[in-house]
């Protein structure tokens, strides 16, 4: 209802429904099991993929198994040369592949690690601790 001299307004808002939300917040702040994890806490310590065997073992200490899993074929050489030059030496290299578990205790997750040559690759989390 207008008055004199004062124009009306209409408010309008859109509102979203609480169940969408809800849903949208829930969804944020859950966990997704299918992404693997790429860093790893040891104490006050942090290890990531593209780390070293040497560097692992210096932050988180020795681990409770290790586990030769096979070898892996990889080219020796970089796909990319921006300057062409050729190269002479072997095209594939057998690296090792291992797996490196660790135990942090009953109350937390098992870590495994998975390593290629020499750099961690993989760090994947499996059942509690013993």
């Amino acid at each position: 209802m207008a008055t004199a001299g004062r124009p009306s307004y209409s408010r309008q808002v859109n509102r979203a429904p609480p169940a969408a939300v809800l849903l949208l917040l829930a969804s944020a702040f859950l966990p997704n099991p299918a992404i693997a994890d790429d860093t790893m806490r040891c104490g006050t310590r942090i290890v990531s993929v593209g780390d070293g065997k040497d560097r692992v073992r210096s932050l988180c200490g020795e681990p409770t198994s290790v586990a030769f899993v096979g070898t892996i074929g990889r080219r020796s050489y970089p796909d990319y040369d921006p300057y062409d030059y050729p190269y002479f030496g072997p095209a594939w290299v057998e690296l090792p592949v291992e797996v490196w578990t660790y135990n942090f205790g009953s109350t937390k997750l098992l870590r495994k690690l998975r390593f290629v040559g020499d750099e961690l690759v993989e760090i994947r989390t499996d059942g509690h601790g013993y």
